[in-house]
């Protein structure tokens, strides 16, 4: 499956969970262009199109936030706050994957506008499952609102 106006941005800072994820979605065959971001900041940047990200200004915006909690410079619980808030990516899908098993994580992901919140499997196989189902239901399945101003 490829539509290849529909990107993921993956905010991750685990080599090891990027290059894990990379090849679910190789296996599953999903084939949609992924965006690998390392930090909250940097996840910010390229969304808001500012920094080293500057020339995405007119790029269109990602089809789904994959995003991991604990990340370097600004956690993931801050960077969905900030998508939350700004109109421009209010509607924007955001998937939370991480390893954390905190309760208060996941009460705090939904209560901040996480679409859905997913705890990393630690078995591969149970991983590429999980991924490939992320991938099918939120870029084949899944409407999108439209982007704001053409409501």
């Amino acid at each position: 499956m490829n539509d290849g106006n529909k990107v993921i941005l993956l905010v991750e800072d685990s080599p090891d969970d990027i290059t894990l994820t990379l090849r679910a979605f190789k296996r599953s065959h999903l084939m949609n262009p992924v965006e690998v971001v390392r930090d909250g900041v940097e996840a910010l940047d390229f969304l808001f199109a500012r920094g080293a990200h500057e020339a995405r200004a007119e790029a269109p915006l990602p089809t789904l936030v994959i995003l991991d909690l604990k990340l370097p410079r600004l956690d993931g619980l801050s960077v969905l706050r900030a998508i939350r808030a700004d109109e421009r990516t209010q509607f924007l899908p955001v998937v939370i994957l991480t390893s954390s098993k905190e309760e208060q994580d996941l009460i705090s992901g939904y209560s901040l506008g996480a679409n859905s919140y997913v705890r990393k499997p630690v078995d591969f196989s149970e991983f590429l499952e999980a991924v490939r189902v992320l991938g099918i239901y939120w870029l084949a399945l899944n409407q999108v609102a439209p982007p704001k101003g053409t409501l």
